[in-house]
């Protein structure tokens, strides 16, 4: 069971699990939090886009609420909210898979979205679904330079995102020196103090880095290390739930491929 973190403001000795970009895929958020949980995590920390593309909606969003109720981070991503106030900047295929989702949503999930901060604080520590500079403008971290004003838009040391759904992990020096990393697979990355840090999660329910297993990480706040994971689950088989509810073909094949 994982246990409550307490306040948003303190930061004792933990493993917090961090896991974003769910987009209604119950199965994929189902091997997260089995995976956390075997690796013993103290939190969880939530980075938005619970729902959008996926056919779970209603079911994540129940699964999630009881365990924010408990302590567990929650911030809003940029499809919670168009969910709740359309927005012309979703692509079509988006857009259609949001306006069912509308029709599958309870006043209750949507009561709990609407509630959701941009940015959860804790310590040295900042959750959000986008980046630190301008969470509600949703910019994406696609480079150093796009992280670099995440970092000088923030003073926490750490920041944890989501959004672009590819895992990376970028750190900026005393001295300026923006560093981009490519984070392997079960291996610790070191997050020394003295640094600033941004490490973007990757996405549980729609990976787009080529691995079709949800992503999500664990973070050590008393070793300062990051390391990521992979979570296999039946991915035809939500594949094909997508398709049977007459959602876009194309997010039933980006789903199999993991692009």
């Amino acid at each position: 069971m994982f246990r409550d973190g307490g306040e948003y403001g303190e930061n004792p000795a933990m493993r917090i699990a961090l896991i974003s970009d769910v987009h209604a895929n119950l199965p994929a958020l189902e091997a997260c939090l089995a995976a956390a949980e075997r690796r013993a995590v103290d939190r969880l920390a939530f980075l938005g886009d619970f729902v959008g593309y996926g056919p779970d909606p209603e079911a994540v969003i129940d699964r999630v609420r009881p365990l924010a109720e408990a302590g567990a981070i929650a911030v809003l991503g940029n499809h919670d909210l168009a969910v709740l106030k359309p927005t012309r900047d979703m692509n079509p295929t988006a857009a259609k898979a949001l306006a069912w989702t509308r029709t599958q949503l309870s006043e209750e999930s949507k009561s709990f979205l609407a509630g959701l901060p941009f940015e959860v604080r804790s310590g040295d520590l900042l959750f959000v679904h986008s980046e630190a500079s301008d969470p509600a403008a949703w910019h994406y971290v696609t480079d150093a330079e796009t992280a670099r004003a995440s970092l000088m838009g923030s003073q926490a040391t750490v920041t944890f995102c989501g959004h672009v759904h590819v895992p990376a992990v970028y750190c900026l020096s005393a001295t300026g020196k923006m560093t981009a990393h490519s984070p392997v697979q079960d291996v610790a990355t070191p997050f020394p103090a003295q640094r600033k840090w941004l490490a973007v999660i990757g996405s549980a329910g729609q990976p787009r880095d080529g691995n079709p297993a949800a992503s999500f990480a664990i973070y050590d706040t008393d070793q300062r290390t990051l390391t990521y994971h992979r979570a296999p689950y039946d991915v035809e088989g939500v594949s094909q739930r997508i398709r049977a509810l007459g959602l876009p073909d194309q997010l039933a094949d980006r789903l199999l491929r993991g692009r």
